[in-house]
């Protein structure tokens, strides 16, 4: 929900269907300051325009163009513009308990001892998670794109887990979540749920998959719907009724993905393939 304020003000918040993101939270802020207060889940903020200036543990930092903060659960801290023009920021609040968060609470002193971090793959990982959080329907892209993150953040914050060797992608795991997905293209399956059912840590298994075919989890469930609404829609289908009968969230989803893999809209594939009858 987007939200208006004074003098061009405005913030976005919404709560994604993507475990271990308990908010998404946009905004452009010019005069507003935050006072010092604290958070239940780790705050992971990128700017986009501007500078935001904070203090964290009595030590004032900085989040300018291409840095990522992440500031710790519990952990008191204030905000406010480094510059007059304002600042234009995203941020992602992530679930500090549990098993759906990608940090634990052993990671909070690394956090608080090194907040800022400039780390352009990291930060372009964070951008794609936004994207992919925007849009109702596409919750495995983000789940597996917040893998990615959390194992980055994982291995900035305790450099000993970057220089440990990786696990080597593995085939079978591949192949187990590719049987998974073709036995639910229409009601979809959940990244932590696979990682489960195949006995992988979510990330190793989005590697895996990619490395085995080439291709994404979410990209080869998306290709086998659209597949799926190609064939119903050539049978005269509507596409509001194709794409609730293929997985889709919506018929906005169904354009949007189908448009990507086809290079058409629904509709008009659809009259395209009743003039060739």
């Amino acid at each position: 929900m987007a939200v208006g304020g004074p003098a061009g003000e405005e913030i976005t918040a919404w709560r994604p269907r993507v475990p271990g993101v308990t908010e998404v939270f946009h905004a452009h802020f010019t005069r507003h300051a935050y006072p010092m207060h604290v958070h239940d889940t780790w705050t992971l903020l990128i700017v986009d325009e501007g500078a935001v200036r904070y203090d964290l543990e009595r030590h004032e930092h900085g989040t300018p163009l291409g840095t990522v903060s992440l500031l710790p659960p519990q952990v008191p801290h204030n905000g406010q513009a480094a510059t007059p023009e304002g600042f234009r920021k995203r941020v992602l609040y992530l679930e500090a308990a549990g098993d759906d968060g990608p940090l634990d609470a052993s990671f909070i002193g690394a956090a608080v001892d090194t907040p800022d971090l400039v780390d352009p793959l990291l930060r372009r990982r964070i951008g794609q998670l936004h994207a992919a959080l925007a849009h109702p329907g596409d919750e495995l892209e983000a789940a597996a794109r917040l893998a990615l993150v959390g194992e980055r953040l994982r291995e900035r914050l305790r450099p000993a887990l970057a220089d440990a060797p990786r696990a080597v992608p593995d085939r079978r795991v591949a192949a187990a979540l590719r049987e998974l997905i073709d036995a639910r293209v229409v009601e979809g399956v959940e990244l932590k749920e696979a990682a489960g059912l195949v006995h992988a840590h979510p990330a190793h298994l989005v590697r895996s998959f990619g490395a085995a075919y080439g291709i994404a989890p979410h990209q080869y469930l998306m290709s086998r719907r659209v597949d799926r609404a190609r064939r119903l829609l050539l049978d005269g289908q509507a596409p509001a009724g194709v794409a609730e009968a293929c997985g889709f969230y919506d018929q906005a989803h169904l354009t949007r993905c189908f448009k990507r893999v086809v290079g058409v809209p629904p509709g008009r594939y659809a009259r395209g393939g009743r003039r060739e009858r």
